[in-house]
């Protein structure tokens, strides 16, 4: 990770919190923020996926050392919420009109507007990811680059769409019951993490289980709803022109969509980072396998390197960043557990 006057000092009590966190008033309803780093920096946004928050989906990824020096040397990190996923969130009200995927993407931009913030890079997982690509296609000049974990781009298939509301059902009538924590974690994860009969699962589906327990199930039925009535974004993913790095377990249940949405984008912008012996959270079983790959990535912003100055509140060019940089060589063909694939 670069030589030692590029390191950054993490306080990993302080990393776990978080930051400071914000309540920010939107149209849409309140939505808590979580601010890390030196808010002069350029921004990270990240977004969780369905029933998880920032600090469960992307801990992993934050308390790898290296991945944490990297982004932390060269972000403020803005950890976004959905409505009533952060912790100790009271029920919404059932007053409250449900939100679509479109006004979940519209609410990111009241976000940025509050923190007084231009272009920023986002970073989403999987329903998040869904979030963050809608949000950069209706807002062309607030996002610069996407950093996309098992991401969904397509309408729903009728097998997800019954399983969702199956999902949907439980979760209205009985909360968050045990079919429910055992579909959502089947979502997330790979079987050789959650383990079965002989092998007992993973101390990180342990603690996501209990992570689940906390949530307020009517909360995540909103979420879900708002995710299972998506559109079809593969269209408009042609246009999209900022730089786009994704990352897909090999054991992910979303591994032909994140495939399908690599072939749609743009080539130039483009590419697809498969992760060996990962679900969909390749943020929390395999955080290192990701350090490389964004390395590349972002020395294309001009950012990574400590010897480069960045002016902290000017949008990143995308023309900064080379095609070669997003090579098989570069992007980690031969290092293991990572198989890089490109635009086909």
């Amino acid at each position: 990770m670069g030589d030692s006057s590029g390191s950054v000092s993490i306080d990993m009590e302080a990393l776990s919190l978080g930051g400071q966190e914000h309540l920010v008033e939107t149209t849409y309803g309140p939505v808590c923020v979580a601010v890390c780093g030196d808010p002069d920096k350029p921004a990270l946004i990240t977004y969780p996926d369905l029933a998880l928050n920032y600090m469960f989906c992307f801990q992993g990824l934050l308390f790898c050392p290296e991945a944490s020096s990297l982004l932390l040397h060269n972000f403020c990190i803005y950890h976004i919420s959905p409505l009533g996923h952060e912790l100790g969130a009271p029920v919404i009200s059932v007053d409250a009109p449900l939100l679509s995927a479109d006004d979940l993407a519209d609410q990111i931009v009241e976000v940025l507007n509050y923190f007084g913030l231009g272009a920023v890079m986002c970073m989403g997982v999987t329903a998040g990811a869904y979030i963050l690509t809608l949000f950069a296609m209706k807002y062309r000049q607030r996002a610069v680059g996407l950093i996309l974990v098992s991401p969904l781009c397509q309408a729903p298939s009728w097998s997800e769409w019954l399983c969702n509301k199956v999902m949907s059902n439980l979760l209205y009538y009985y909360g968050m019951c045990g079919v429910v924590k055992e579909l959502l974690l089947k979502r997330y994860f790979s079987k050789e993490v959650r383990g079965n009969a002989q092998v007992p699962e993973s101390d990180i589906v342990q603690e996501c289980r209990r992570l689940l327990c906390e949530r307020q199930s009517t909360n995540v039925w909103r979420f879900l709803e708002a995710i299972n009535g998506r559109v079809d974004l593969s269209e408009g993913l042609r246009k999209l022109q900022c730089r786009t790095l994704i990352f897909i377990g090999e054991s992910s249940a979303y591994h032909s969509e994140a495939v399908h949405m690599t072939t749609k984008l743009d080539r130039r912008y483009g590419a697809l980072v498969e992760v060996q012996g990962s679900g969909s959270l390749v943020t929390e079983e395999q955080p290192h396998a990701m350090v490389i790959p964004m390395e590349y990535f972002l020395m294309g912003y001009g950012l990574y390197r400590p010897t480069r100055s960045v002016s902290p509140r000017s949008p990143l060019s995308p023309t900064r960043i080379s095609p070669e940089l997003l090579s098989p060589e570069n992007m980690g063909l031969k290092l293991k557990p990572i198989k890089t694939r490109l635009s086909l």
